[in-house]
């Protein structure tokens, strides 16, 4: 069954979007608190680079949140993407990496880096199936079937490095 994409308006976030999304991202990550991976400030200060996603009647449909990394001028970064999950399986998520892709080469950027948890096989497939390839180097090591780093950010929290060519 093929499902439709929603008409949707992108815009960028202002500082208000702050509330609605904390208030919701948790929900839409199955309960885990990814509220705190979105402090104000990149609401503040990020949001020349980011992107809103809203259906016609205003609701929020999903973000993106990265940016052009200011020391290495040919690489971007995406903090976090999410989507209503009533509304996955629509190409939102896509769409939002497709706009912030093509103004990061505007740019000048000529890679974008994200980085996931081995053990989130959505976030794993979804990241495959938008061309980005998993880092395979020194202190990589199959993680749940994926190229990552055991404890990468401190002890407990592996991760995927994920790269993709512009």
């Amino acid at each position: 069954m093929t499902r439709e994409p929603p008409v949707l308006r992108f815009r960028r976030p202002v500082e208000g979007d702050h509330a609605v999304v904390v208030r919701l991202i948790d929900e839409w990550f199955g309960g885990q608190r990814r509220h705190e991976l979105l402090p104000r400030l990149w609401f503040q200060h990020f949001t020349g680079t980011s992107w809103i996603a809203e259906t016609e009647a205003g609701r929020l449909a999903g973000f993106l949140v990265g940016f052009r990394s200011p020391d290495h001028l040919d690489e971007a970064y995406v903090h976090l993407v999410a989507t209503d999950p009533n509304l996955r399986g629509r190409g939102i998520a896509r769409r939002l990496y497709e706009r912030f892709f093509d103004e990061m080469r505007e740019l000048g950027a000529s890679r974008v880096k994200a980085v996931t948890w081995p053990g989130d096989p959505v976030s794993v497939a979804f990241h495959l199936a938008m061309g980005f390839l998993p880092t395979v180097g020194p202190g990589s090591r199959p993680l749940y079937g994926t190229p990552a780093f055991a404890d990468y950010d401190f002890d407990g929290e592996d991760r995927v490095l994920f790269v993709r060519d512009l």
